[in-house]
């Protein structure tokens, strides 16, 4: 019926995001093997439904997830740099252990 009302009226078929709410951009898609960042969280939307979530529950739960993988993302950042560190004095270490032992 609405197929029908539409061509009627001449107006053009409603895109995929059409029952998206218009008070947030659309969120471009991401690729499944891509990691998320925060504000690929926070800017996503969801169509709204007759029944459906509240959205501003929605978008509260995404900024609360988008602050969580934030948090996430620098303590990985802190670790990988502790990590470099640490395997850099290993390094240096063993090569004082080995010059050491070498001339003896």
């Amino acid at each position: 019926m609405r197929s029908l009302i539409r061509r009627l009226t001449h107006r053009p078929s409603p895109s995929p995001n059409s029952g998206v709410t218009r008070h947030h951009k659309t969120a471009p898609p991401t690729h499944p093997r891509l990691p998320l960042r925060p504000g690929q969280i926070r800017d996503r939307c969801f169509p709204v439904r007759r029944r459906g979530l509240d959205p501003v529950e929605i978008r509260n739960f995404l900024h609360r997830v988008a602050d969580e993988l934030t948090r996430a993302q620098t303590a990985l950042l802190a670790v990988q740099e502790e990590n470099v560190r640490i395997k850099s004095a290993l390094r240096e270490w063993q090569s004082a252990q080995s010059d050491r032992h070498h001339y003896r």
